[in-house]
């Protein structure tokens, strides 16, 4: 691994990415049910690949395409896919039913009502992840608990409550041990825990969440292929625990074998898991050195996933750590975009990786770096904005009012 620092942004190129085969358990094969419980919702609709032509010509590469995660659902982030698919697998368990022979209105049928509506789900959260699971708990008229870290969102926390019978609780501790309060709990009461990491004992839940992710890339493949792209050079994903990251880069891996896009994986600077894991590059993950706040709720995690780390070690090309006003910078530029290009609503976390791409193309300073990662006129790049205003509040005192702006 080489690590590079210029200016605000640390970089790691990986050395030794895997040729092979993707994960077995993210192919297109594997994960057929997964769109099947999607699809078959009756408020299911792709959300958007927005074409950026605007960008692209300013910044000189050959097009930028941004999934618009913020239509997902009507729960302003892409979140819901996971909680969604994993409860409909839990429950399935529970009942022993087969989820690849049924839909998840199946699930609210008369005779096994009562059943399902006995099971209470519990979970941690920054936000996102959370609200997906108490919607989905709502849609079977289940009790939730959700459990968020210190200084989370107040409004968030009121979103997430406004689904069906759950409780929400900000707590006085971070991510990572609000996580072990939430298993506690869920053994203590005998609830299902439906969380979107991993640790020794815990992994089929997760491997459900991280499979539900791919009805994302699913349809950003397809819609690709429609704006008549055959396979993107370049895709930028966020991290926080990195189980979407690595669900999405797996199935991509996957899906594009035979022409492999470069990934980059994306964090904030003072909470860097992933980035962290690879720097010391002993093949395990680690949590980050450091701990501060990011306006990046989202992707605030000190632990990796230990599901999707092998993923993200052996599939990724970089590893990129940047500051808040880099997120804040994406946020602007997908609010207010050039020319005709669509309008994203896009928050902190969502709009990280279209800041740093378009830092990367458009600074001097990072000449080189974007020379390393073939960032050139023959790029097609994929971002995914992972949330909307999901708070409306530092939304538009970033957008607006010039919060977090960039130095001099």
């Amino acid at each position: 691994m080489r690590e590079h620092h210029i200016s605000y942004i640390y970089a790691i190129k990986n050395e030794n990415t895997c040729t092979g085969k993707g994960p077995q358990f993210l192919t297109d094969e594997a994960t057929a049910s997964v769109y099947n419980i999607h699809y078959t919702l009756d408020s299911y609709q792709p959300t958007p690949l927005v074409c950026l032509e605007e960008m692209a010509k300013h910044l000189g590469v050959k097009a930028v395409f941004v999934k618009d995660e913020s239509k997902r659902f009507g729960l302003n982030a892409f979140k819901g896919l996971g909680g969604l698919y994993a409860l409909t697998r839990v429950v399935c368990k529970e009942l022993g039913l087969d989820v690849n022979h049924i839909s998840f209105s199946d699930l609210q049928k008369p005779e096994w009502k009562e059943q399902v509506q006995s099971m209470v789900f519990v979970t941690t959260t920054d936000g996102n992840h959370g609200k997906g699971v108490a919607w989905a708990a709502a849609q079977l008229g289940c009790e939730a608990h959700v459990y968020m870290p210190v200084g989370s969102s107040e409004l968030r926390a009121q979103a997430i409550e406004s689904f069906g019978k759950t409780e929400v609780r900000i707590m006085e501790t971070g991510y990572d041990d609000t996580v072990r309060y939430a298993a506690h709990m869920a053994k203590e009461h005998g609830w299902h825990l439906v969380q979107d990491t991993s640790w020794n004992g815990y992994e089929e839940i997760p491997v459900w969440i991280i499979q539900g992710y791919t009805t994302m890339a699913k349809e950003a493949v397809s819609q690709l292929s429609e704006a008549g792209c055959d396979y993107p050079t370049h895709v930028f994903l966020q991290a926080g625990v990195g189980a979407m990251a690595g669900g999405v880069l797996g199935y991509l891996a996957n899906h594009y074998e035979d022409n492999r896009p470069t990934f980059g994986i994306v964090e904030p600077e003072h909470i860097a898991c992933i980035y962290q894991s690879a720097k010391i590059n002993d093949g395990k993950p680690h949590p980050a050195i450091e701990t501060g706040l990011t306006i990046m709720a989202g992707l605030n995690c000190g632990e990796p996933c230990t599901i999707t780390w092998p993923i993200l070690r052996d599939f990724a090309d970089w590893y990129y750590k940047c500051p808040d006003f880099i997120a804040a910078l994406g946020m602007r530029l997908l609010g207010a975009p050039a020319g005709d290009d669509e309008s994203i609503v896009s928050g902190e976390s969502g709009a990280v990786t279209t800041g740093l791409f378009y830092a990367l193309l458009e600074k001097n300073e990072f000449a080189q770096l974007r020379e390393l990662a073939g960032l050139d006129e023959n790029s097609v790049v994929l971002l995914f904005n992972t949330e909307g205003d999901t708070d409306p509040v530092n939304y538009r005192k970033i957008v607006y009012e010039g919060k977090e702006a960039m130095p001099n």
